[in-house]
């Protein structure tokens, strides 16, 4: 059987002001989640993954934490209306942007409020294992900078182990080439994770591929779509079609080129849940009961889904000619 891809309501216990504009809300949950994972919240309308800020090996409580977003759905509503002792509506933990089980150097970039899955880990690992730690923060100024005194303090702490690095916008402009070789040197064989503004993401991975980090050993969290519109496609019919199953209402359409079953379930005028986009979280799965799919990314599905025939919608495309997929199974 598939995970729980459900909503459960669970209570805020507490919120705390890290920066003008982030908050973190402490959540009466006992889902069991690893470092680095996120939560779906249903809100508005509408859906937003936040990424867990507490460790499960070092705190008592689950906490996310909300960066608000000037004219967002739902940041600004979590801000500004919720308080101790009201209900949010989330998915149990998911996500692979974790922990690998082993002793290699854990080096990490977070731009922004992508620190947040990073400080989850870094916490973990500090506590859990003798792995040697990096940071290099990224924000535009001192107001800014997430969980600053706490990261200030697990790096006096664990001296020698924890080297963390704060890079200021105001102060120093854009990250550089240098600065992210200074991180990266000696840690070749390291497990590097980045987070934060898709520009900083791509300026990263792109400095680590340049360095000689491997390919494998990157890993990167994205909670938007990549660069290019994800409805930016081919719209060249093909031989077959699809069947889409949402809340009862089932809708056919003739395939297109180049294009995932997400993008051809809007085509069919429907809303289908999604979050990510980007094969992390989840949140888009689907059966697909007739045909066969493969999917460009897979960071979220474990075989036995995929062989029950789970999908992720973001990244599934049809292989042959009639397909039908079901969210509702």
């Amino acid at each position: 059987m598939a995970r729980d891809h459900g909503f459960h309501s669970v209570r805020i216990t507490r919120i705390v002001d890290e920066t003008p504009d982030a908050r973190t809300f402490a959540l009466d949950a006992r889902f069991p989640y690893r470092a680095g994972q996120f939560v779906t919240v249903r809100a508005r309308g509408t859906l937003r993954s936040y990424s867990m800020s507490s460790s499960p090996d070092v705190d008592d409580e689950l906490c996310v934490t909300v960066k608000r977003v000037p004219g967002g759905v739902v940041s600004p509503w979590m801000h500004e209306e919720l308080s101790a002792g009201d209900t949010l509506e989330t998915t149990l933990p998911g996500g692979s942007f974790c922990l690998r089980e082993n002793a290699a150097p854990l080096v990490a970039f977070a731009g922004g409020s992508g620190v947040t899955p990073v400080f989850s880990l870094i916490k973990s690992a500090l506590a859990t294992t003798g792995r040697e730690v990096r940071l290099l923060t990224a924000n535009q100024d001192t107001e800014s900078v997430i969980f600053r005194e706490a990261l200030d303090d697990l790096a006096s702490t664990h001296p020698g182990r924890f080297l963390l690095r704060h890079h200021l916008d105001d102060r120093q402009g854009w990250v550089t080439g240098d600065e992210i070789q200074a991180v990266v040197t000696g840690t070749l064989d390291g497990d590097f994770y980045v987070c934060g503004p898709e520009p900083f993401m791509a300026f990263v991975h792109r400095e680590l591929t340049r360095s000689g980090v491997s390919e494998d050993r990157v890993l990167i969290e994205r909670f938007a779509p990549a660069a290019e519109a994800p409805d930016a496609v081919e719209e060249t019919p093909r031989e077959g079609t699809i069947t889409v199953v949402l809340r009862g209402d089932r809708r056919t359409v003739a395939q297109h080129a180049s294009e995932t079953l997400i993008q051809t379930a809007r085509r069919a005028g429907f809303v289908p849940p999604f979050s990510c986009e980007a094969g992390d979280c989840a949140t888009c799965m689907a059966r697909v009961t007739e045909g066969e799919a493969k999917m460009r990314v897979n960071n979220a599905l474990d075989e036995d889904e995929v062989a029950e025939g789970w999908v992720l919608t973001c990244q599934g495309e049809p292989l042959t000619p009639h397909v039908t997929v079901m969210y509702d199974d």
